[in-house]
């Protein structure tokens, strides 16, 4: 917690300005006083959360009430000592006898007000221009993102011609494992001839040993 003094100058006296700045206060539970001087100006003395006062110098600096026009605003922060329970008014808050110089003051500060007002919705409407042409933008890149897709398409049907290919050499795999099988039946085949040769080759070597063995018996 802590306390501040706060000085403000600008029309701002009789103009609801106090009811304004206590309705704020009560709203962040902050308490204290708001008085007129006789300089024309105001002073606050409040306290409450840091953070808070800020805010409540931030929102009648920026955000004043209709008819009050605020110039400058000083600031001064001391310990707090827990002087008050709520916020208070001190002094008048309107006047109680309008003159016409108060009329054309009112008036005066209305077109003040009026003229930032129109400028405000000046730079809304540039921006609601400026957001516009950028979506056109936006719109512009999406044509390209388009275009982008149909090459996306050509790649497509070059992938399927590659699956062509692939079908192509599935076809030559079949064949040539046909063949494989071709090839492992002949060496089973030569393997079987082999055997067959070595087996007249043994028979033939048993018909010379028997023939030999005849001649040796055959008288002179």
């Amino acid at each position: 917690m802590i306390r501040a003094n706060i000085s403000i100058t600008g029309d701002v006296q009789t103009v609801g300005f106090q009811t304004f700045v206590k309705n704020l206060a009560d709203s962040l539970q902050i308490t204290g006083c708001i008085k007129n001087l006789d300089d024309s100006s105001v002073v606050v003395v409040c306290e409450g959360e840091k953070g808070s006062i800020e805010q409540l110098i931030g929102e009648t600096t920026e955000n004043p009430p209709s008819f009050a026009n605020v110039e400058d605003v000083s600031v001064e922060y001391v310990d707090y000592i827990g002087e008050f329970d709520s916020f208070e008014r001190l002094g008048d808050d309107v006047p109680k006898k309008a003159t016409l110089g108060d009329l054309l003051g009112v008036m005066k500060n209305f077109d003040t007000k009026a003229e930032k007002l129109v400028q405000i919705l000046s730079d809304m409407n540039n921006t609601l221009k400026d957001v516009k042409d950028d979506t056109s933008q936006i719109k512009v890149d999406t044509s390209q993102i388009k275009v982008d897709t149909s090459q996306i398409k050509v790649d497509t049907s070059q992938i399927k011609v590659d699956t062509s290919q692939i079908k192509e050499i599935k076809e030559n795999t079949v064949i040539m494992k046909d063949k494989l099988i071709s090839l492992e039946e002949i060496h089973k085949e030569m393997l079987d001839l082999r055997m067959k040769y070595d087996q007249l080759s043994d028979d033939v070597a048993e018909i010379k040993i028997a023939i030999s063995g005849l001649g040796t018996g055959v008288p002179a």
